[in-house]
């Protein structure tokens, strides 16, 4: 998909912030791939890609080496110089390098070598990092990693063959039910999860939706057929309204709070395509 001329503009704004925060490709002298949002590294090239940039550009190439240079040999990702290195960082790192074509890298198959090794008795992916305190519902994983760890693998030769992965489905077709704010970082099913979000950053109605229709164990199940039911009810003549972006994206015409938004309906309408295939 080539980008098209009326995104140019929004391309030249994410690339002038590839130096905010004092080296290259949107990231520190010492390597924080997620410091700085919503123009993260992890973050940008995803917009970037998201616009239609193909991946196989050098400056894609310049990225991924960058963010394989955090990779340990046990699979995990550093993106902080010091400090512990928590799952969801991994799992923000290969999701990234997935989007950008390197899913069958040896590096990133150790990776989800090693996220099969770390996931939760729920089925979902947690942090031993409680910010909250801790209570009943810090004993959840977080849905949001979780959700990010199926569009991950989703690229992999594990989708829809992996029990493993059919339990991190089930955990989040629960959290449709239990609705309650759960994991150590309390992410819940409420109002600003209903707004649809775009371009795909946090927890919410849109990705959920969108991650959860690649998987042959949501397709046919009533809660994720709720969940579509509902994404269907917002819909404004068939197109995709963008409610909720974070306010520094704002400008972006991609993602214009209050308009339709091409690019979503396109993804939308990736939804409807998964929906076909068994």
């Amino acid at each position: 998909m080539a980008v098209e001329k009326k995104y140019a503009s929004d391309i030249e704004a994410i690339l002038s912030h590839r130096h905010d925060h004092g080296a290259d490709l949107w990231t520190t002298p010492d390597k924080r791939l997620i410091k700085g949002a919503p123009f993260s590294t992890l973050e940008s090239v995803m917009y970037l890609l998201e616009l239609g940039m193909e991946p196989i550009e050098s400056l894609f190439k310049e990225t991924a080496e960058l963010i394989f240079s955090t990779w340990q040999e046990d699979g995990r990702f550093k993106l902080y110089p010091k400090g512990a290195v928590y799952p969801c960082q991994t799992i923000h790192a290969a999701n990234a390098l997935c989007h950008m074509g390197y899913a069958s890298d040896v590096r990133l198959q150790k990776t989800f070598q090693h996220l099969f090794d770390i996931q939760y008795t729920d089925g979902g992916w947690r942090c031993n990092k409680f910010s909250f305190g801790r209570g009943p519902e810090t004993e959840y994983s977080n849905p949001l990693p979780t959700l990010n760890a199926l569009n991950a693998f989703r690229f992999s030769d594990y989708v829809n063959k992996k029990i493993a992965l059919d339990k991190a489905v089930d955990f989040l077709l629960e959290h449709w039910i239990i609705r309650k704010s759960i994991g150590p970082c309390h992410y819940g099913i409420g109002t600003l999860f209903m707004q649809v979000e775009y371009p795909f950053r946090n927890y919410n109605l849109f990705i959920y939706v969108y991650v959860l229709s690649f998987y042959n164990r949501a397709k046919g199940d009533k809660r994720f057929l709720e969940a579509l039911e509902t994404l269907e009810s917002k819909l404004v003549d068939g197109q995709v309204v963008v409610e909720r972006v974070v306010p520094k994206l704002t400008g972006l015409s991609f993602c214009e709070k209050g308009k339709a938004s091409a690019l979503a309906t396109r993804r939308y309408h990736e939804i409807l395509q998964n929906l076909e295939v068994k």
